[in-house]
């Protein structure tokens, strides 16, 4: 059994003034991200004036459309609310190879050329891509569609280490809730810093988490082809990150030339000692900002690794733009 929604334009009085959102509705809807939107663009909130954002939905093909979660939806609009959108939002997409219509394509092209902005959301990219907006341009998505749209896109300059990215004009989001963080880089541009936290407090977010932030993702688990040899040894380095590690250790420990090591170990995981070292402290390091809330932030830089705080700050600023207070803070400590 599926339920039946009909989605309304927001159209209160006191929202007649500000940008139009107008945010896509597709066969195959991932509500989610779609929820996002409307959460931030289309929800009422009377306390922001007269010049808050308008919002519309803009169904891209015939009714009734089917939506994750086992909804149908019903749209009012169709494409002509693009002609007039300010800011169009994708919010993800019904597969990351799935084409897209031409008649999308033509829409979202002339609105860019106005100068409307365009907002993708975790798959939404796949969008933007396929309309060839993002040619020659930067943008991200979610971690685990980087490989796909790399491959079939190749003029996009793809970044998976980032929560979003903002280039003006077209804007781009990683996995599912960093969509949340994006929009609210955008109501933070639009109308100041009070106006985002007043959002963030609603939604019961962090405020403010940087675009340049790294994507939260788990440690890989070591491949097969690891081998005998380095799988355990890897596994005891992802154990013993507070200890040093040099190389020569870690040679001997694998029974191999220092120089047959680095060779090995970079083809099985694609990074160096050094960086291999450096992502997995700042892992470590990140998980237990989040978790132990009562742990000093010297005594985390000494467990992950890093010695002193100053060392973890340098780090924490260069890779991921926080800090590891501003970091922990977004967590509630």
């Amino acid at each position: 059994m599926t339920d039946s929604v009909k989605i309304m334009p927001n159209s209160s009085p006191q929202q007649s003034r500000g940008p139009l959102v107008a945010a896509l509705a597709y066969d195959g809807l991932c509500t989610f991200e779609f929820g996002i939107a409307y959460e931030v663009f289309g929800l009422p909130r009377p306390e922001m004036g007269e010049d808050w954002y308008r919002f519309s939905v803009c169904g891209i093909e015939p009714g009734p459309l089917r939506a994750a979660g086992g909804l149908t939806v019903a749209v009012d609009k169709g494409l002509e609310v693009l002609d007039e959108a300010d800011l169009i939002v994708v919010p993800g997409w019904r597969s990351i190879d799935a084409a897209v219509p031409e008649p999308l394509v033509s829409a979202l092209k002339a609105a860019h050329e106005r100068g409307a902005r365009i907002m993708s959301l975790c798959s939404g990219v796949a969008v933007l891509a396929g309309s060839g907006l993002l040619t020659n341009r930067r943008a991200t998505t979610h971690w685990r569609y980087v490989a796909s749209i790399a491959a079939r896109y190749p003029d996009i300059a793809l970044d998976a280490d980032v929560l979003y990215m903002d280039e003006g004009s077209l804007l781009t989001a990683a996995g599912s809730a960093a969509g949340i963080d994006l929009c609210l880089h955008v109501v933070r541009g639009d109308f100041g810093s009070e106006a985002a936290n007043s959002v963030a407090r609603r939604l019961v977010v962090p405020p403010h988490r940087e675009g340049g932030q790294a994507q939260f993702i788990h440690a890989p688990v070591p491949e097969e082809r690891e081998g005998i040899r380095l799988g355990p040894l890897i596994e005891w380095m992802r154990e013993s990150l507070s200890e040093d590690q040099p190389i020569s250790l870690l040679a001997k420990r694998a029974g191999m030339s220092m120089r047959t090591f680095q060779r090995r170990f970079e083809a099985t995981t694609g990074l160096s000692v050094g960086e291999w070292l450096l992502k997995e402290r700042l892992r470590h390091a990140r998980d237990l900002l989040e978790k132990e809330l009562a742990v000093s932030l010297d005594d985390i830089a000494a467990a992950s690794g890093f010695g002193t705080l100053a060392t973890m700050r340098h780090h924490f600023r260069r890779r991921l733009g926080t800090s590891p207070h501003a970091y922990r803070k977004s967590f509630g400590g």
